[in-house]
């Protein structure tokens, strides 16, 4: 049960923070959904790739608030395959700041994610019953 709430949530916050990447271009709209999924998809195939690597879909390692560094070495790993997938995709050139910039707003808003069911999960295993 925790395995699947962690892919769902992991999933959304990538395609919330994908919409939001295309909002601030001013990028929102249903003629631009086939464009969002040529960010959405390879780094959602990209992040799982190397969440699963690091292990953060393991119980003991995603209930731990000392490993949430993972989460940011992951996207380390994730950002520039995506980037690079995503080009080829669209035959066009991988840009470096993309990388930084997909990688680092995508690392920022999954760990906040995770930070929030590390703390409901924590919270609700402490009640009685």
């Amino acid at each position: 049960m925790k395995k699947s709430i962690l892919i769902t949530g992991d999933i959304l916050s990538i395609a919330i923070l994908t919409v939001i990447g295309f909002a601030t271009h001013g990028e929102v709209g249903t003629s631009f959904i086939l464009r969002m999924g040529t960010t959405f998809f390879p780094l959602t195939f990209a992040w799982f790739l190397s969440a699963l690597w690091l292990g953060l879909f393991d119980e003991q390692i995603s209930s731990n608030p000392k490993l949430l560094w993972r989460i940011l070495f992951a996207m380390l790993l994730a950002a520039p395959l995506a980037v690079v997938l995503r080009a080829a995709s669209l035959h066009s050139a991988a840009s470096p700041l993309f990388v930084l910039i997909l990688g680092s707003m995508n690392a920022l808003g999954l760990l906040i994610w995770r930070g929030i069911y590390l703390f409901i999960a924590r919270g609700s295993s402490k009640l009685p019953g």
